[in-house]
């Protein structure tokens, strides 16, 4: 049996994929985009030359299939699929696509006259070539545990593409979204190291024009972008990394738009000119624990322990300006959450009294010591980042209360392998998957703790494997509390992310849920105007 459903119904209505797997195991699933109506919805004469300057992080190098942060990817590159508004996987420069239970493949069918920036054809030999690129241990991708399902990608034509997956993967249509590269570009090269990555070339709704390093980058639309040629002329990424100097730059009118924090959010709301939007995130922040450290791999149990010594509500009034909540999963702002887990609430006695269950004692120094070793260690926190510097310094705080010898780092580079702790942000507001499978399964992409848990590997990876909600929620239900009981962060709180706009921007969706660092605010920039 096979389920049909047409694109532009979905892009009206917001239909997810996961639909086509809702009335039970089929056969194939089916995802059909009927070009000429699907396309046609977003598709609009352009509007004048206008410019919109955003204020951005810094960049030095720019390539989706290596690294996954960057707002930039959303406007240089497109994926297969794509998402809308409320996260749903959409046509991207796919048209259509189908699942088969039977051979395990994921067919695709590519949009008529799709080019790069450059004018040059992309076919699925490009899409081919991504992938391989991905998989690729060479290459170090950071996205490379999404796509370990994959055996083979075949090409029939080309218009066509054809994964071929080991097992189902419920999750695979959400990370299809990937941006294509050109293969006509970079076959042959080694992609960690060739210039492309400083001048990137795509087939999203932008195309670089320049880039001033540490300075600036400037995108101009991309006039044939298939999903309709953008409104705004050349959108520019400013790099502000301080976000103290963002707020500055906005109102000096050096920016048009930019995240800032809930203290500079606070004060735009009383100046004219601007409007501020708060948006709902999947965005957590928590205490890394590195278990590559002697320290730590030596005290498992600590992370637990240490949990109940953070005050939550105070970090959300203080830091956030009550602008977050309290965390304690990476599933919580989604369809797959467990409630019903140990939430690790602010606790210090017990915190204390966990600690000393595993052998600490208080030492003459007011520091809990054990085997002649104290129990010492430093959090790390990105010095350009001042939420979570804030956070890091209260999480230090509550506990040097409670015994422990805490101190914040702000190291110029991340030590991954040589740090003990580290304020870290993750988060995503797609497919359960997301986030998830190589943040914590071993030895993937994103497990930069090098947490290890044979339980939370086999609930992983059973769960991708499944496309009904009603067998893969209680496996999800089972991750978190395996997660809890043996914690590889401790959970601290989920931020809303805060833009400032002039006013007269428009297009920005207030109700779409974002991802990490706010990411996805620029999922229809080319419907945006001035």
């Amino acid at each position: 049996m096979k389920k049909v459903i047409s694109a532009a119904l979905v892009l009206a209505l917001t239909v997810s994929l996961a639909a086509c797997f809702g009335e039970g195991r089929q056969e194939a699933a089916k995802f059909v985009n009927t070009q000429s109506s699907g396309a046609a919805e977003l598709e609009y004469t352009a509007g004048g030359a206008t410019t919109l300057v955003y204020g951005s992080g810094d960049y030095s190098s720019i390539n989706p299939a290596l690294y996954e942060h960057g707002e930039i990817n959303s406007l240089l590159f497109l994926g297969l699929t794509a998402h809308d508004k409320d996260n749903n996987v959409v046509p991207g420069l796919a048209s259509a696509w189908e699942w088969s239970d039977a051979a395990k493949t994921y067919t695709f069918t590519l949009r008529d006259g799709l080019t790069f920036h450059d004018g040059r054809p992309l076919t699925s030999a490009d899409v081919k070539f991504t992938f391989e690129v991905i998989k690729d241990e060479a290459n170090g991708s950071e996205n490379a545990s999404n796509y370990e399902d994959i055996t083979a990608i075949d090409t029939p034509d080309d218009k066509t593409v054809v994964f071929t997956l080991s097992a189902p993967n419920a999750a695979m249509p959400d990370y299809l979204t990937m941006g294509i590269l050109p293969k006509h570009l970079l076959e042959g090269k080694d992609i960690t190291q060739d210039s492309f990555n400083q001048n990137p070339i795509g087939a999203g709704p932008y195309k670089l024009a320049a880039w001033d390093m540490g300075q600036s980058i400037t995108m101009e639309r991309f006039e044939a972008f298939c999903l309709g040629t953008p409104k705004i002329g050349t959108i520019i990424f400013k790099i502000v990394e301080d976000y103290n100097a963002r707020a500055l730059q906005l109102k000096s009118g050096e920016l048009d738009l930019a995240l800032v924090t809930p203290k500079d959010a606070r004060e735009f709301n009383s100046v004219s000119g601007f409007d501020v939007y708060d948006m709902n995130t999947a965005d957590y922040r928590g205490i890394l624990y590195n278990f590559g450290n002697s320290f730590f791999a030596e005290n498992p149990g600590l992370p637990a322990a240490l949990s109940y010594a953070i005050d939550r509500e105070s970090i959300i009034q203080a830091v956030l300006l009550g602008q977050g909540e309290a965390a304690y999963s990476p599933l919580q702002k989604g369809r797959y959450n467990n409630p019903n887990i140990e939430k690790y609430d602010y606790n210090p006695e017990k915190a204390k009294a966990a600690i000393e269950e595993l052998g600490w004692a208080v030492g003459a120094q007011g520091y809990y010591e054990k085997d002649g070793k104290q129990l010492a260690f430093a959090i790390a926190a990105p010095a350009t980042d001042q939420v979570r510097v804030d956070m890091a310094n209260i999480c230090v705080q509550n506990l040097q209360d409670i015994g422990v010898n805490a101190a914040v780092e702000l190291p110029a580079r991340t030590d991954w392998a040589g740090q003990y702790a580290y304020l870290i942000g993750w988060g995503s507001p797609f497919d359960p998957d997301d986030h998830t499978y190589k943040v914590f399964a071993t030895e993937k992409g994103a497990n930069y703790s090098g947490y290890s848990n044979a339980n939370v590997d086999a609930l992983l990876t059973g769960a991708r494997a499944s496309f009904e909600k009603s067998e893969r929620l209680p496996l999800y239900e089972k991750f978190q509390e395996e997660l809890a009981n043996d914690p590889a962060y401790t959970f601290i709180a989920y931020i809303d992310a805060l833009y400032v706009a002039k006013k007269g921007l428009t297009g920005i969706t207030t109700d779409t849920v974002l991802g990490h660092h706010g990411v996805g605010i620029f999922w229809n920039v080319w419907q945006w105007s001035r």
